[in-house]
């Protein structure tokens, strides 16, 4: 596929190859931009965004509600081509395409709701003679550099915001997964965004990325991906706004009394759904002592009849990993962990990039499952006495993105979610669980800001300050 530089489509003779994961075939190839397709995109942009805030809501709102009715009729062309880049499975890959058309569909409804409000200038003496508001205009260039596990939908948590906004957009997806994202450019141009308005660019991440992040006319960078290139991303941005989604090592915590198969049904949805890649995939659970055995057992159970295969099939519910590099790694992860004194209770192998859907017990706090964020489809349960022990445990890592927790105890919950430090706490759900309408985001290592269509909104636009002085 070509590559959409400011409503133009672009090759160029130097080409990345897509692959499909589940078997390493070429899918397609995209070109690599080149400084002349960088400029003209943020140049381009300028423009844009010029025409996009002056461009009325009711106006912006219809591009928004027009794209998701596109989405909608592409949903099958769409679906097959993330199966292909992606690896997750036809059931797995319909759904993102859906998700992505009520996105746009929310981001429809809340283009029509920016609004500042009154000022109340007579609480300060000396200013009864003054009125005043605020209100909320876009910030201008936006960069959405997206990821590639759900790449369609979070391109979308980031693009329809910054159009509902009144902004331009320049999309960087992932080198190993672009197609979704230029096919949602087609489908943009085809609603009625302005043309200098949106630009996908195709190219590595260190060179085209980086490029874009550190341009001055670049106003804002939203990025969903690793903790290391969002701090890269932050030593290179200079002064501009940021919203980074990060990484997390997501804790679910299982307490006595509670619905045992519930619980197993969260961990093994939070878990081995698209084969773990998701940034709040459960990845350490929990479990009062009382009924660990009961719960593993359960567990280990369903997750061996988890089906894994050729994503392109309709009984297959999990397939391939993203890539070779990453199924090592995964299945490193496992080993190690068993080194250190870990049980492994089922899976903990690969072949090619399909990964095992893999539970592992008694597991070290020393261990890389423990500490950092796995990415694929494993799960480490440890058991515990106390809820403070609990919390302690899940608190313990770099990461503070979503926890869970499972109790029929309100006084357990609220004890939770005060002292989890985490930017979502789910009670009695898994930490998987995410409305695309509510603020996500995380603490410590897990990013700065919110995405979640009114929140992402906000970072996308600048408050001005109007004051009026009325005395004769």
């Amino acid at each position: 596929m070509k590559m959409l530089v400011a409503g133009k489509w672009i090759d160029r003779p130097k080409k990345i190859e897509v692959r499909f994961p589940y078997d390493g075939s070429v899918v397609d190839n995209v070109p690599i931009a080149e400084e002349e397709d960088i400029e003209t995109a943020i140049s381009n942009a300028l423009e844009g965004a010029k025409i996009m805030k002056k461009t009325p809501a009711w106006q912006r709102a219809e591009i928004l509600l027009n794209t998701a009715s596109l989405i909608l009729k592409n949903k099958e062309r769409i679906a097959q081509t993330l199966v292909l880049e992606v690896g997750k499975t036809i059931r797995e890959a319909t759904a993102e395409v859906e998700r992505t058309a009520e996105i746009f569909k929310l981001a429809c409804e809340e283009a029509k709701r920016i609004h500042g409000e009154t000022l109340p200038f007579d609480s300060v003496k000396g200013s009864e003679k003054k009125r005043g508001y605020f209100v909320r205009e876009p910030v201008g260039v936006v960069l959405a550099i997206v990821p590639f596990n759900v790449p369609l939908a979070l391109c979308a948590h980031k693009v329809a915001p910054a159009i509902a906004a009144g902004n331009s957009i320049i999309v960087k997806p992932t080198s190993q997964t672009p197609l979704n994202a230029l096919i949602l450019g087609e489908l943009l141009l085809e609603a009625g965004m302005p043309p200098q308005a949106i630009s996908v660019l195709t190219g590595p991440g260190g060179s085209v990325g980086m490029r874009l992040v550190r341009d001055e006319r670049i106003r804002l960078v939203s990025f969903t991906g690793s903790v290391e290139v969002g701090k890269q991303i932050a030593q290179n941005a200079g002064l501009k706004k940021l919203s980074l989604e990060l990484g997390s090592n997501t804790p679910l915590i299982v307490c006595d009394g509670v619905d045992i198969d519930r619980a197993v049904h969260a961990t093994i949805a939070g878990g081995f759904s698209i084969a773990g890649q998701v940034c709040i995939s459960v990845q350490r659970v929990f479990v009062h002592k009382n009924i660990y055995r009961d719960f593993v057992d359960r567990l280990v159970e369903r997750v061996e009849k988890i089906k894994v295969g050729d994503p392109r099939k309709e009984e297959t519910q999990m397939g391939p990993v993203i890539d070779e590099q990453n199924a090592e790694r995964i299945v490193d992860w496992f080993e190690e962990a068993r080194d250190k004194g870990a049980k492994v209770a089922t899976g903990g192998t690969r072949e090619y990039t399909l990964v095992q859907p893999t539970v592992l017990l008694e597991v070290p706090t020393s261990t890389k499952i423990m500490t950092e964020e796995l990415f694929g489809p494993g799960v480490a349960v440890n058991s515990f006495e106390s809820l403070d022990e609990a919390i302690n445990l899940a608190n313990s890592t770099r990461y503070g993105l979503q926890a869970g927790i499972f109790t029929n105890n309100i006084f357990e919950a609220m004890k939770a979610i005060e002292e989890l430090q985490f930017g979502g706490v789910i009670v009695n759900d898994g930490p998987r669980y995410r409305a695309d309408f509510m603020p996500y985001g995380g603490y410590k290592e897990s990013g700065i800001g919110r995405e979640g269509v009114r929140f992402a909104i906000e970072e996308m636009t600048e408050m001005k300050t109007v004051v009026i002085e009325i005395r004769e």
